[in-house]
């Protein structure tokens, strides 16, 4: 079969599901019917998407992780290995609880570090950092360091993946790595002034 993205061919593709071009699926995956994919993508060994999914554009998926129906990631997301992101909030073996899955979202730009756990119904602000072993119980802003169990925000991290320093008199704080700005909001949220495409896209996301 001639496609536009490459598989490994120890790595089961049911059909019908979307995979974009340009992605690579490694050894041992499963990618079920349904699942949509995007382009540019790397899924490591001993991946799992299943029926319902859609990931994005450029996202990273390290080894041993398994992303469940109900789990919506969108571009640019990095997902460390052994990560884990559940889709029932009470489950029981006795218990069929198919009707009663619920979404996560992973917004743009998110990493979720090594052995994290995203407890099902919250939504991961756009360039989040979940560190390694955290346990995520609710929402998280955009730029967030999230760490512990339970996972609490200990600060706020770059584009560049790098923690911010506290902010000056005007609530600038600026990337030890790229000097890119980031200024903090009204709402807490943090606002890159470096980028473009910020305000335009914090304008649409409050007309939704």
């Amino acid at each position: 079969m001639t496609t536009d993205y490459f598989f490994h061919s120890s790595s089961y593709i049911d059909e019908p599901c979307e995979i974009g071009s340009g992605t690579r699926i490694w050894h041992f995956c499963h990618i079920m019917q349904g699942a949509k994919i995007g382009r540019n993508c790397s899924l490591g060994q001993n991946v799992m998407v299943a029926t319902g999914v859609e990931i994005g554009d450029n996202v990273k998926i390290q080894n041993n992780v398994s992303l469940y129906t109900g789990v919506i990631i969108e571009d640019d997301v990095f997902l460390g290995p052994s990560c884990v992101l559940t889709n029932v909030i009470n489950p029981r073996s006795q218990i069929n609880r198919k009707s009663e899955y619920q979404r996560t979202l992973i917004r743009q730009g998110t990493t979720i570090g090594a052995n994290a756990t995203i407890v099902c119904g919250a939504t991961i602000g756009r360039y989040a950092f979940i560190g390694a072993g955290a346990v995520v119980r609710g929402d998280v802003p955009d730029y967030a360091l999230m760490l512990g169990v339970p996972a609490t925000q200990k600060g706020w991290m770059s584009r560049h993946g790098y923690r911010l320093p506290a902010p000056d008199k005007e609530n600038i704080m600026t990337c030890p790595h790229s000097g890119w700005k980031y200024q903090l909001g009204a709402n807490g949220l943090v606002h890159c002034l470096d980028w473009p495409e910020e305000k335009q896209i914090d304008q649409r996301e409050a007309k939704t």
